[in-house]
């Protein structure tokens, strides 16, 4: 099992396994063909008011993990997502796919790491 987290925008690899955006939004400029897909899975996303609070700030990073852990453990649909690209992650590579300019501080990290600690 693999768990790798890449941007949309890159090009789609034999070694990605299930793709899945994890995304709220469809991001900009992509079309679904190009994106490659097996899922949109928007429901593990965090929500609009957290993902605007935190705007991929650095120094906000860590207060983000803590929210979006709360959030996704208080939020039923948000914990049925995330156990579903859990059981996705034990069949094989699972790629985590994200919009995001910033790609160290971002959702795609938190979700990673919750994966593999599964």
């Amino acid at each position: 099992m693999s768990v790798k987290i890449k941007r949309i925008y890159e090009d789609a690899s034999k070694n990605d396994g299930k793709r899945v955006l994890i995304d709220r939004v469809w991001p900009r400029g992509v079309s679904k063909e190009k994106a490659q897909l097996d899922e949109w899975l928007k429901e593990v996303a965090p929500s609009s008011e957290l993902r605007k609070w935190f705007d991929h700030d650095p120094d906000k990073f860590n207060e983000f993990k803590k929210k979006y852990k709360k959030e996704i453990k208080e939020n039923q649909e948000q914990k049925d997502a995330l156990d579903q690209l859990i059981k996705w992650s034990s069949k094989g590579n699972l790629t985590l796919l994200f919009a995001a300019k910033e790609e160290k501080y971002n959702h795609a990290q938190v979700l990673k790491k919750l994966i593999e600690k599964e």
